[in-house]
């Protein structure tokens, strides 16, 4: 259960921004204010008195033929000049001579903007409140007002009053400070992991005031724009991948700790990495004792933000210093130094659900700014919870599919990534609270009887995202389910340019790999990208259907078993999750290969780490954009853990002595792998390979084996580059002999052999006694035949035969 944010109430005398006289009666003030605003000829006069202890405002309205007295006090005068702003764009905005402050929200009665210096938010204090006129300071619904002054240091936030009444789906608490949703930057704690005064793991949160400040150097940064085809994805935690003692950087666990390891992205042969949440979230949300471990829970994968166009501050080195500005360019540098060496940068993003959660969650942003707007409510107030996370983001509505657009454009416009991961992004297709076709299109539409969270064909936010001018030219990623059952791999509405998490690709390599009868076919067509999926253009006629590189293809994600446990445990051990195992898959279609747990013999050791070279060649051999998870390319183990999300320690952490430890062995396997998918033409096709360029064999050249019984598959590839390919994978108990298809003038030479100990499972040009390794086979190689080992498979490469 969450604990929920320390309130903050205005002092006993509230001050005016238009005046220095700080007003008693509020009441009597917004008479006056109404009678200069609803009568044209009304005169209003104030008059005041610096000799009298309590001065008086005489108000004469020669309609109305009254006076009314009002008692006010002498203060000092406030900070800002202010004026009446603009309602564009949202957010806070800083322009030459001030700031323009501008928050939408459809069902406030009133608002206030609240401003801290940095002084006064530390000790939980609203420096000054400047109450808006919703004569003046609103326009339709959007609030806005103008300010001149001195923002260094200044943080801001505001207080909105209506109906608190759940049932109707608001939640209007005028003691509470909220973040702006637009707020470019999040200032609370400043230490990751470290609780607030008093045990507080909700405290205070402000946005940063924008002020003129040296502008980043972007040093002519560019988008790199690599074809989707070609790119190789590494999906990667910012804190986990440095914070380890092991990786021995200035700023463990920060931006910058990525910055100093980039350069072995570089040599894995990595050109794109996608970062787990980096939006601001409250990594304490689910702070509490875990005895099993002895430590405590933390939210540390950040799938629960809080704010959307906020880098999560408490990932860089600067923490809260200079407001957050430091921060941001600390995301930026990362960025910036990830371009310089050629790796593409995408964002997981999570527009399905924010960390207010359900009606016990706390009320920090969007839902005291507009809960029935933001959020997919029922008649009676109930939330949608098809996020499994309490609430669901209502995508949808005109006003939060403009913000998440809004959001989306900041970050690749003024952040310079290079596209999205879209977490649960079948949210993103459903119909929003009050839907109807007037709501989303202007007009009625002839028979739409569709209800709160129905999907949609033509989704207005895809629709929006997909053909806008800026966005329309980034990676887009969608994890195509969500937690309500709806599951649309191959089927997400997709305008030609969405790729997808392809879920069915990971089941179908674990099983196959794992050596389950009935999945030979299906691997095939893995390979060669899933065109059941993505080339069947009668699943949508309208948009026509997609290439190989519309499948993202994944063994391994951090849900789930990592590579090393996938092939080590058979259950999942979740007990150190302190949730008696309950929590987790329990579909891991995973097999320890023959023992369970890590202190096994060395026959398994062995096998296992066949395995792992298998998995890892079916993702470099496919169609599609192979994803590896951060840490695979070692081995990293979670202790069978497949949930970690509740982890800030070793399970997490990239182990950078295990990887220096394996960086001859597994790790040399997956660099090279890498390295000649890359240098295969064949290997990241645009299209779907036909006949012309891939043929299909089994344990005899052209006879390939689909049976339910059949574990093996093997196919020939057409190369510009290598010339012709030979790959095939036996996921059998027994042995094979296989013979080669005949090529007269040519012999099949071996380049990868997964049953190979390291270095002879990779046979590079350079090896060391390579010569006697190809040797050793040359009389199976004669005969144009070539054994395989069980749970094995082979790249053999076609070469001139000097003796022909």
């Amino acid at each position: 259960m969450h604990s929920f944010s320390h309130t903050l109430s205005p002092p006993h005398t509230t001050v005016s921004h238009s005046t220095t006289l700080a007003l008693i009666n509020r009441t009597n003030l917004l008479q006056l204010h109404n009678l200069n605003h609803n009568h044209n000829h009304s005169r209003i006069s104030i008059i005041t008195s610096s000799n009298s202890s309590s001065n008086k405002i005489s108000a004469i309205g020669n309609r109305v033929g009254v006076e009314t007295e009002i008692a006010v006090v002498k203060i000092d005068k406030p900070q800002f000049e202010v004026s009446r702003g603009f309602p564009s764009p949202f957010g806070a905005t800083a322009q030459e001579d001030g700031v323009n402050f501008a928050v939408y929200s459809l069902n406030a009665q009133s608002a206030t903007l609240c401003l801290f210096t940095l002084s006064d938010f530390k000790n939980n204090k609203v420096t000054e409140y400047i109450a808006l006129d919703p004569l003046l300071n609103k326009t339709g619904c959007v609030w806005h007002v103008f300010l001149k002054g001195d923002f260094k240091d200044m943080l801001y936030g505001y207080k909105f009053d209506g109906k608190f009444s759940p049932q109707q789906g608001h939640y209007y608490d005028s003691s509470r400070v909220l973040l702006d949703p637009y707020a470019k930057a999040v200032i609370s704690r400043g230490e990751y992991g470290a609780v607030g005064l008093d045990g507080n793991c909700w405290p205070q949160m402000a946005g940063m005031v924008p002020f003129d400040h040296e502008e980043f150097d972007w040093e002519g940064d560019l988008p790199l724009k690599y074809p989707q085809k070609d790119l190789i994805i590494y999906e990667m935690h910012v804190r986990g991948f440095t914070k380890h003692e092991s990786s021995k950087t200035e700023f463990p666990g920060t931006y910058l700790g990525v910055v100093e390891k980039l350069d072995h992205l570089k040599e894995l042969g990595i050109n794109c990495i996608e970062l787990m949440p980096c939006n601001e979230f409250n990594e304490l949300e689910y702070y509490s004792y875990n005895a099993v471990q002895g430590d405590y829970r933390v939210n540390f994968w950040g799938y629960s933000t809080i704010n959307f166009f906020s880098p999560m501050i408490r990932y860089s080195s600067a923490g809260t210093q200079n407001c957050g500005h430091d921060g941001i360019n600390e995301i930026k540098f990362l960025i910036k130094e990830a371009h310089k060496r050629g790796i593409e940068v995408i964002m997981d993003v999570v527009f399905n659900h924010t960390a207010e959660g359900n009606e016990k969650g706390p009320i920090i942003s969007f839902r005291g700014v507009d809960n029935s707007v933001y959020y997919m409510v029922a008649p009676k107030g109930e939330f949608y919870n098809y996020s499994g996370c309490g609430n669901t983001f209502n995508c949808n509505h005109p006003v939060v599919r403009k913000f998440i657009v809004d959001c989306l454009r900041y970050w690749v416009t003024e952040m310079h990534v290079d596209g999205f991961r879209f977490d649960l992004a079948s949210i993103m297709t459903r119909g929003s609270s009050l839907w109807n076709g007037v709501n989303v299109f202007g007009t009625p539409i002839e028979g739409d009887m569709l209800t709160i969270g129905t999907p949609l064909s033509s989704p207005p936010l895809i629709d929006m995202i997909s053909n806008d001018p800026i966005l329309c030219g980034v990676k887009l990623i969608a994890e195509a389910w969500d937690a309500g059952g709806l599951y649309q791999v191959g089927t997400f509405p997709h305008w030609g340019i969405w790729s997808e998490w392809n879920g069915k690709y990971r089941d179908t390599v674990r099983q196959f790999i794992k050596g389950t009868d009935g999945f030979a076919g299906a691997f095939a067509e893995c390979v060669c990208g899933s065109p059941s999926l993505y080339q069947d253009i009668t699943l949508f006629l309208a948009q026509g259907g997609r290439k190989p590189w519309n499948s993202i293809n994944l063994v391994c994600a951090h849900d789930g078993f990592t590579l090393a446990d996938l092939v080590t445990y058979n259950s999942k051990h979740n007990l150190p999750n302190g949730e008696d195992n309950n929590d987790g898959e329990n579909h891991n279609n995973s097999w320890n290969c023959g023992e369970e747990g890590e202190f096994v013999s060395a026959s398994v050791k062995k096998l296992r780490k066949r395995q792992m070279c298998n998995f890892f060649l079916s993702l470099m051999v496919s169609q599609g954009v192979p994803m590896i998870f951060m840490g695979d390319e070692y081995g990293h183990t979670k202790g069978g853990n497949n949930n970690t999300y509740c982890h800030d320690n070793y399970l997490n952490y990239f182990r950078w002595d295990k990887k220096e430890e394996f960086k001859s062995d597994f790790f040399r396997f997956c660099s090279l792998l890498i390295k000649f998918r890359q240098e295969c033409e064949s290997l990241g096709l645009d299209d779907f390979p036909t006949s012309e360029r891939l043929q299909w064999h089994g344990l005899f050249p052209a006879t390939p084996d689909w049976s339910e019984t059949s574990r093996f598959v093997a196919f020939t590839l057409v190369d510009s580059v290598k010339g012709e390919i030979y790959i095939a994978f036996n996921t059998s108990h027994l042995p094979f002999t296989v013979t080669l298809p005949e090529r007269p003038g040519y012999r099949w030479e071996p380049l990868i052999d997964t049953s190979k100990s390291t270095p002879y499972d990779f046979l590079t040009p350079d090896l060391p006694g390579r010569d006697i390794a190809i040797q050793q086979y040359a009389h199976f190689l004669d005969a144009n035949m070539y054994p395989m080992l069980s749970y094995s498979s082979i790249i053999l490469l076609r070469t001139p035969d000097v003796n022909a």
